[in-house]
């Protein structure tokens, strides 16, 4: 469900308020509270540090109102993000909460995170639900909380997306959606469509369902814009394993394997409302990965889109075989500046990066540098992971041009690996890719973080492609 918390932004704040937050800063600052602040922050042994929250009653007229002390240490976007989540959460199941912003700060991640941290997910009976109504007081720049509002809604889409179960989101389901959530041109490929263009890789990995694979196209063009940005995203709507079945425990969160791909259509649905000035395609590489008679085989060899030759020796393996067949889709017939794909691809990433950090991988340095200076100002962190050719022979196949995935543990690396294997789709062209397989859904329901799909990516691109006009 979207975020349902409403957001509105006054130059002062109403003269009723039950519930009023302000903010102290790390050396226990509070222009004009009208308590003994000093006391306050010596009782409570305050510091003034990010998500401290100190509660006090006050008179209001014959009966009593809260204030809320929040903490903001020194005024980064990191503490600002911990401050304004840790409000929010501290007053779910209220109607509203006037705050009162910080006067320096980045706006923008204040707004954004209290949204995100009002996010919820729930199919039947609600539970404690998020805070209705925040109101902003701030004199200052109004479009920079608007924005950071939007990018959060966009964030909840993606997870909305992801969080959705199987039994509705169906690859068909989610091209749908993508047309109605983005209002975009856009081009839709069936399975019979794929398959009669050569579509080998998402064909393949949607034969054993009975709901068919689908190929979304999403186009963004704004008058004047001149470099081209593709952007591809996995869209396994279920990853069952396939006949390389998954064990049970691993295949309960599989409904958010196409969690790459709500964060592409989340991206496309705001540009327009951001104003970017770069044009940019969405590719959508949707399937369900399913056992049965229909399904493919390990030791099967598929023939790709362009014409490579795959020899599957894992259908387990299926992201990289879709994302492959966009990607060289991409190449050769939209010919882009530049390529970025964005996947719940490997379990290996999430051993070496954790769920705090997605993976990045690039062709280009000055791409790579890019996306880890936006993922460090977002909070969408990234940390660039080698391309290390001496791996490549990991992905030969004695029959075909690639194998999907090594065939003994020589090697290892199956994040770098299977990297590799999508370089090989790129024709050469800038390139990064982004394993979110360990940050794309979470555990905990803390921060601006919900338990189940996380959005990770959104922001990180949305600030790329911001500045890239």
């Amino acid at each position: 469900m979207p975020i349902e918390t409403s957001l509105s932004v006054a130059a002062e704040p109403p003269a009723d308020v039950d519930l009023f937050a302000v903010p102290y800063t790390g050396d226990l600052d509070v222009p004009d509270l009208p308590l003994p602040a000093a006391e306050l922050f010596a009782h409570y042994e305050a510091k003034g540090e990010p998500g401290e929250v100190i509660e006090v009653p006050v008179a209001r007229g014959s009966g009593v109102g809260r204030i809320l002390l929040y903490g903001v240490g020194d005024g980064s976007p990191r503490a600002l993000r911990k401050a304004a989540a840790t409000l929010v959460r501290r007053v779910k199941g209220r109607k509203a909460l006037t705050v009162v912003l910080p006067d320096d700060g980045d706006l923008s991640v204040f707004a954004e995170a209290a949204l995100l941290a009002a996010y919820s997910f729930r199919i039947g009976a609600p539970g404690k639900t998020p805070v209705r109504a925040l109101t902003f007081v701030h004199d200052g720049d109004e479009a920079a909380i608007r924005r950071g509002e939007t990018i959060a809604r966009a964030v909840g889409l993606a997870r909305d997306l992801s969080n959705t179960p199987a039994s509705v989101k169906t690859p068909a389901w989610l091209a749908e959606q993508a047309v109605a959530q983005t209002g975009l041109q856009a081009r839709v490929w069936d399975e019979k469509a794929l398959a009669a263009d050569g579509f080998g890789g998402i064909s393949a990995v949607g034969m054993g369902s009975a709901s068919p694979p689908r190929l979304i196209q999403l186009s963004y063009a704004p008058e004047g814009a001149g470099k081209h940005v593709v952007l591809v995203g996995k869209g396994i709507t279920f990853d069952s394993g396939g006949l390389s079945i998954k064990p049970n425990e691993n295949m309960k969160f599989q409904k958010t394997d196409m969690a790459g791909g709500a964060v592409v259509i989340a991206v496309m649905s705001i540009l327009a409302e951001l104003g970017v000035r770069v044009r940019v395609t969405g590719l959508i590489a949707s399937a369900e990965n399913m056992p049965s008679g229909s399904a493919q085989r390990p030791s099967d060899v598929i023939t790709m889109y362009g014409g490579k030759t795959v020899e599957v020796l894992n259908t387990d393996a299926e992201g990289r075989l879709v994302m492959a067949d966009a990607l060289a889709y991409a190449d050769a017939v939209l010919d882009p500046d530049v390529m970025i794909d964005i996947a719940t691809l490997t379990g290996a990433v999430r051993v070496a990066l954790g769920a705090g950090v997605g993976g990045l991988y690039a062709s280009d340095d000055p791409l790579g540098k890019e996306l880890t200076e936006s993922g460090e100002h977002t909070g969408d962190r990234l940390w660039r992971m080698p391309l290390v050719d001496d791996y490549l022979p990991a992905l030969k196949s004695a029959i075909a041009d690639l194998a999907n995935v090594e065939s003994g543990s020589t090697y290892g690396a199956g994040s770098i690996t299977a990297a590799l294997f999508l370089r090989e789709f790129t024709g050469g062209r800038p390139w990064a890719h982004l394993d979110i397989a360990g940050v794309g859904r979470s555990s905990v329901d803390e921060g601006t973080q919900s338990k189940g799909a996380t959005g990770f990516g959104v922001r990180v691109l949305v600030d790329w492609l911001s500045g890239q006009a």
